[in-house]
């Protein structure tokens, strides 16, 4: 009897040993795709009005778990039974966060970005209520697509181990991927009232300790703005990157193009492209539809 509890413990043991050491790999493979999630999705969960902040960054930590769950059964399925979807997947999902990345370099470009923030600045509360709505899907798609790529890379990484690892290993990355996305969203954004709070706390104190307090609260309530810019910026790069690198890694002449070039900008490029092209196809039918819908 005690020998085969010692055998089970002994499984349990070595069980756990080897998801500890398949989940380290697969944290480094997908390290760079996780930073991209969460410059991604900090991009989008700010922005909003400050006591509206928590309340849209939790809507969209629920929407992110529910895409795991609804993913992680789909991807264990698909790598088991019908491994040859897994590439038309994430090359649909490139061309939605390369359409996306390209659409804000060319509200850039154009002037349109900065009318678009001044208009969810200002507006009925309703309109804004229905604007938080539209960016929360927004997020929650874009969650699902980066969702995707790290978990069908997770799954490459242990598709040769049993069956409990590959779950308990690619559920711990899914699991990261949004405990630790988005609570480093919601740290960002209350970077101001941590500043005001330092603030507060040094206008009732004394000495050198509270100067120094009260100059990061300053540090920290003036950088939040350039921080959430700094973010719009990277996570426009990285969706560019995202998108592009699921066309240069997984077709064969891309990839020849590019060759020369370093991966970066192979990526870059390849993103730019792909979502120019979206952009332009959607504009032209978008233009015809008019066309056809005027008398």
């Amino acid at each position: 009897m005690a020998g085969g509890l010692f055998a089970i413990l002994d499984d349990v043991a070595m069980l756990l040993d080897d998801t500890a050491a398949m989940s380290k790999v697969a944290a480094k493979k997908t390290a760079g795709l996780l930073g991209d999630d969460l410059a991604v999705n900090a991009e989008k969960a700010t922005g909003f009005h400050a006591s509206r902040e928590l309340p849209i960054i939790w809507a969209i930590t629920r929407g992110s778990f529910l895409n795991k769950l609804i993913i992680l059964p789909i991807a264990f399925l698909l790598g088991a039974y019908l491994p040859w979807l897994i590439v038309p997947i994430l090359l649909i999902g490139g061309a939605y966060l390369s359409y996306e990345g390209t659409e804000k370099v060319y509200e850039v470009l154009t002037g349109r970005h900065d009318k678009a923030v001044a208009a969810r600045e200002t507006g009925e509360p309703r309109k804004l209520l229905q604007r938080e709505a539209g960016k929360i899907k927004a997020a929650i798609r874009t969650d699902f697509i980066l969702s995707i790529e790290i978990i069908v890379i997770t799954l490459g990484t242990v598709v040769g181990q049993s069956l409990a690892i590959q779950i308990i290993v690619v559920s711990l990355i899914a699991l990261l991927a949004t405990v630790g996305v988005y609570g480093l969203v919601a740290l960002l954004v209350r970077m101001d009232d941590a500043g005001l709070y330092l603030i507060g706390r040094a206008g009732i104190r004394a000495g050198l300790g509270a100067r120094g307090q009260k100059a990061l609260g300053r540090i920290l309530v003036a950088a939040l703005p350039k921080v959430i810019r700094l973010l719009g910026l990277v996570g426009t790069i990285a969706m560019l990157l995202v998108g592009g690198g699921m066309y240069v890694h997984n077709i064969e002449a891309v990839h020849h193009l590019t060759g020369t070039l370093p991966v970066l900008l192979a990526d870059l490029l390849a993103g730019i492209v792909v979502g120019a092209v979206i952009m332009g196809f959607l504009k032209l039918l978008n233009s015809t539809v008019l066309k056809r819908s005027i008398p």
